[in-house]
């Protein structure tokens, strides 16, 4: 029996079905039970989460599962995982990457440019916060928490003009037809893990790690620990507008580009390059130490 520790969020436990029917497609006589729990992350609904912790708080529930053997693996969406894990737990498999952009949803508008100057956007993330200030400084920005049911139901109700989701969570919903527009990384670049699934597990159990080695996908993997390292030396919290994006532009190069903001959207700092994989940490580590000479830290600052 494999144990599979979730959130319980419709999305969640989406994403933790399709973990156990892919395993079980490869593995015919596992049999997978679902360990939901209900996180801090999801209790805290009224509340911006930089100021309870950040993301980890919807992770630190499905640890602690495994570190006390009620659960065997836990699935998280990536951009959710901070950058430091607990000892005596790995992120052993990262999942083939689905869309890693935002998605712009309207019952009334088709994108964002088509918006009006005061209009009201939802979003809880302040990456997405500043990235839309920074292309739109006189739309209004306000809070939405939830899941995305909540998140839809609110815009339904028009207490927002629009509002920003990641496109791969509306699309392993069956939601794709409500995105009215995917956003390119120009105008907003993705999170840190965006649109990966990542399986934790504890370190030392073997059987279990080669139960799930078969979802690995290296490409997904590189490009998503590059990011999270980047992230990691920039500070390795959502305290400030962090995005960071990965992705193989033929098999042996990667692209890199992180951006770091003031909240207000009205200061940006920025670092890309193309690059061997080979040379994929090195060039995170320059990518971080450039954006915290240029003033990262001072912004992160300004945040906590």
């Amino acid at each position: 029996m494999l144990r599979i520790a979730t959130r319980k969020s419709p999305l969640a436990l989406q994403q933790a079905n399709h973990v156990g029917d892919q395993l079980k497609k490869l593995w015919p006589d596992l049999e997978v039970e679902l360990v939901p729990m209900t996180t801090q992350g999801d209790q805290l609904l009224d509340k911006k989460l930089l100021h309870f912790g950040g993301k980890g708080l919807f992770v630190k529930e499905l640890e602690h599962a495994l570190l006390e053997n009620r659960a065997d693996i836990a699935v998280h969406s990536m951009k959710d995982v901070p950058a430091n894990l607990p000892e005596g737990l790995e992120l052993f498999t990262i999942c083939k990457r689905d869309n890693p952009f935002d998605a712009f949803i309207s019952l009334k508008f088709k994108n964002l440019d088509e918006m009006p100057a005061g209009n009201v956007i939802g979003t809880a993330s302040l990456r997405r916060q500043a990235q839309i200030l920074a292309y739109r400084p006189d739309l209004k920005v306000e809070t939405l928490r939830g899941n995305i049911h909540t998140r839809l139901n609110k815009l339904q109700q028009h207490e927002y003009d629009a509002i920003i989701l990641a496109c791969a969570g509306l699309e392993r919903m069956g939601m794709t037809n409500r995105i009215q527009q995917t956003i390119s990384s120009t105008m907003m670049l993705p999170a840190c893990g965006q649109g990966a699934i990542g399986i934790e597990c504890r370190s030392q159990d073997e059987k279990i790690q080669k139960l799930i080695q078969v979802l690995h996908c290296e490409k997904t993997a590189l490009c998503v620990k590059v990011e999270r390292e980047v992230n990691r030396l920039l500070g390795g919290h959502c305290h400030v507008p962090i995005a960071i994006f990965s992705y193989f532009i033929d098999e042996e190069h990667l692209h890199l580009e992180a951006r770091v903001y003031h909240p207000n959207g009205q200061k940006k700092l920025l670092w890309q390059n193309q690059f061997p994989k080979d040379k994929a940490f090195e060039k995170a580590e320059i990518c971080a130490q450039t954006l915290l000479k240029q003033g990262a830290l001072e912004l992160i600052k300004d945040e906590q």
